[in-house]
């Protein structure tokens, strides 16, 4: 029966590869749809767990939340250094860890931050140690495989996110590479960590080593202010000419008064007590000129952007398949009429009625699967050569070759719709009049 099958679907081949076709193009659609929206839903919600609020520069929540917990976007501005001492000082808040940003080593984030960062995503260390001075450098499990570094490596970083020709390199302040971190499946497998100050460093920011050198920058410029303002008062007392000579070469630089202080780009804190998601989100928005984002709500409200979409087209994958279903109930029903005469001529040869009704509902089953599995192995490949073009597909871990349980659902759906399509085209066995066919045969 299984070998008659198949010699019908090699009858009509062409009709037969359609068939096989139109379903696949469903199955791939519904395969590729399941597997982003649920690798995408786990990601966000793995790479957000720990952290109850992003505080930042003002701007857009949602692009704060994904530049600085999922790294995929630009920040939305630098911070005042003085923002984490005050959020530690919340007894509302449990744990506040810094996050400097701005460069990139061949398009992995370069991210300043503290050793508390790691416990937010139980990342451990696979070799070397942790950071403990700026230059140091932690790499992600992802990006230390990709860039093929190893423990004592020195690296330049360059400014901002990509990776061209046109990209300006800090080549006075290299990173040594100390520790690798093991993979945790989340974000930090693919950053590039490193203290807070070594961003400083980078970017020719004086600080001390508590991070305060803002406060003795400000103090010092006040003495030089009043030291200024003495010269220029004895200038005035006494020599005109020598006191304009003095305060030419002693006239500031166009922007020195604004010189370059420690800042922090985001912090990520998570609360003590549910007290905190009260009060903490509206004094920050309401008080300070910072911005605090939920990361709850914003990923929420950004896979109910996706959700529309993909809903639609998973509307339109069905109606594809139930259209590949038609074809297959349409081409099994012409070649049962074309075939009546072979089908009586096996009846009277002593084949049953119900094994030449297997034999076409086995055509229409053996159609759909072969749809399907051509489908599935087509959205994986699909979402492979995605996953190397596109950037943001290897940036939140797409794993294009992971099975998810729901591909058995859809497998089982397309047998199902070509099941149902041969049903029709294979009952007419039962109503089969061997005599007159065989007469018209004839």
């Amino acid at each position: 029966m299984f070998g008659l099958a198949l010699a019908y679907l090699r009858d009509r081949a062409l009709t037969t590869l359609l068939n096989i076709v139109l379903l696949g193009l469903a199955v791939a659609t519904l395969a590729i749809l399941l597997i982003f929206s649920t690798q995408l839903t786990d990601r966000l919600e793995r790479d957000a767990q720990g952290i109850d609020l992003v505080v930042g520069a003002k701007g857009s929540p949602l692009q704060l939340i994904l530049s600085s917990i999922y790294h995929i976007d630009a920040p939305t501005g630098n911070i005042p250094l003085d923002s984490v001492a005050l959020l530690r000082r919340d007894p509302a808040v449990a744990r506040v860890v810094p996050l400097a940003m701005g460069d990139s080593f061949r398009g992995y984030r370069i991210v300043g931050t503290e050793p508390s960062y790691l416990d937010l995503y139980g990342a451990k260390l696979d070799q070397g140690k942790l950071f403990a001075k700026a230059g140091d450098a932690v790499l992600g499990a992802t990006a230390a495989r990709e860039l093929g570094a190893g423990v004592g490596q020195k690296f330049v970083g360059s400014h901002g996110f990509g990776e061209g020709k046109g990209v300006t390199g800090h080549d006075e302040h290299p990173f040594t590479t100390v520790g690798i971190l093991a993979p945790t499946g989340t974000v930090i497998d693919r950053l590039i960590l490193t203290p807070v100050e070594s961003v400083w460093d980078v970017h020719g920011i004086a600080h001390d080593h508590d991070g305060a050198a803002h406060h003795e920058g400000e103090a010092h410029h006040d003495d030089e202010a009043h030291h200024k303002g003495e010269a220029q008062h004895e200038g005035e007392a006494g020599k005109a000419h020598a006191g304009h000579d003095h305060e030419e070469a002693e006239a500031p630089l166009i922007g020195a008064a604004g010189a370059l202080e420690p800042e922090v780009t985001a912090l990520l804190v998570s609360y003590r007590s549910a007290l905190g998601a009260v009060r903490v989100p509206s004094f920050v928005n309401r008080q300070t000129n910072m911005q605090a984002a939920v990361p709850a709500q914003e990923t929420a409200r950004l896979l109910t952007l996706f959700g529309a979409g993909i809903e639609g087209a998973r509307i339109f994958a069905w109606l594809l398949a139930a259209t590949g279903g038609l074809a297959i109930f349409v081409a099994l029903l012409n070649a049962a009429r074309a075939r009546e005469g072979d089908l009586a001529l096996l009846r009277v040869m002593g084949a049953t009625r119900v094994s030449v009704f297997g034999t076409i509902l086995l055509e229409g089953l053996l159609t759909a699967a072969a749809g399907a599995l051509l489908g599935l192995v087509t959205a994986h490949g699909a979402l492979a050569a995605a996953r190397a073009f596109f950037d943001p597909l290897a940036e939140i871990g797409l794993d294009p070759w992971r099975v998810h349980p729901g591909e058995l659902a859809i497998f089982a759906g397309v047998l199902g719709i070509g099941l149902v399509a041969a049903l029709l085209p294979a009952l007419r066995v039962f109503r089969v009049d061997l005599a007159r066919t065989l007469a018209r045969a004839q």
